[in-house]
């Protein structure tokens, strides 16, 4: 595509299709010091990624709801690309030394990737259901009531088990019509349906895909997490986060959240 100086001829040019100008304008740093740059330009790619990272897991849920699951596939694939460029950012982030942040971090407020509500309807698409990270963000209206209508949608892994349910398999009623605006507690029955598709993958090869598809989207955020944490303990040690969370061990913890756990318990079943 062109570029904006040859912007009298038909048509979007390069810069106005991409909205360059809004985009490359739109770091403000707070302080004089060079680092902060890279902070804030790390930070709004990241964002940028995860809307797309939402706009793919929409739409794989709902190739998943009318079985379309090369579709869904497709999707998820595109999504462990991207969550791969979302973990190699914590490498350059990293590249921030202790006193190059503590040099801007007095700058910064009371701001934190806490308050990332793309994360946060990420977090809920997936599963990880919890309504009070809605109060997160009282003084924004229209991202509360986003996040409660996803809160309040079935999740990616709900839909799996419908689609589960759909091919025949003993899915428990109780897992299928449920409040879906709370977390997703483990069901036995429900690894022994994944074992079904585990032991015949011929016979279920959709959801076979479909299960490995899923365990690779929960492995990469684990990546992703576990890069969050190993920065934030190379740059500010044990120092409480921004946004008023423990830092360090609040990020160990959530390490430990899982989205799919039959997926990862029958592998020991098996």
């Amino acid at each position: 595509m062109e570029s904006r100086a040859t912007a009298g001829t038909a048509g979007p040019t390069y810069g106005s299709y991409l909205a360059l100008d809004a985009i490359l304008s739109a770091q403000h740093p707070l302080s004089d010091t060079h680092d902060e740059m890279l902070f804030i330009v790390i930070h709004q790619a990241s964002e940028l990624w995860m809307k797309l990272c939402l706009h793919e897991l929409a739409a794989a849920r709902g190739a998943i709801v009318e079985d379309r699951m090369d579709m869904a596939f497709k999707m998820m694939a595109r999504v462990a690309r991207i969550q791969a460029q979302l973990i190699q950012s914590w490498e350059v982030l990293a590249t921030i030394t202790p006193a190059d942040y503590s040099a801007m971090r007095a700058k910064l407020g009371t701001s934190s990737g806490f308050q990332s509500y793309q994360y946060r309807a990420l977090e809920f698409i997936m599963g990880n259901k919890n309504p009070a990270m809605v109060d997160v963000h009282g003084e924004a209206p229209a991202v509360q009531a986003a996040l409660r209508e996803e809160l309040a949608r079935p999740s990616l892994y709900d839909e799996a088990l419908r689609a589960m349910a759909r091919a025949g398999l003993p899915v428990p009623a109780d897992r299928l019509e449920r409040d879906f605006t709370k977390g997703y507690e483990a069901s036995p029955q429900v690894e022994a349906c994944w074992r079904a598709v585990y032991a015949e993958p011929e016979r279920y090869w959709d959801l076979y895909e479909l299960a490995e598809k899923l365990v690779d989207l929960e492995y990469r955020v684990q990546l992703w997490r576990f890069g969050h944490l190993k920065t934030v303990e190379r740059v500010i040690g044990f120092k409480r986060g921004t946004g008023g969370t423990a830092g360090v061990p609040y990020l160990a913890k959530v390490i430990d959240q899982v989205f799919f756990p039959e997926l990862l318990t029958v592998r020991v079943a098996l």
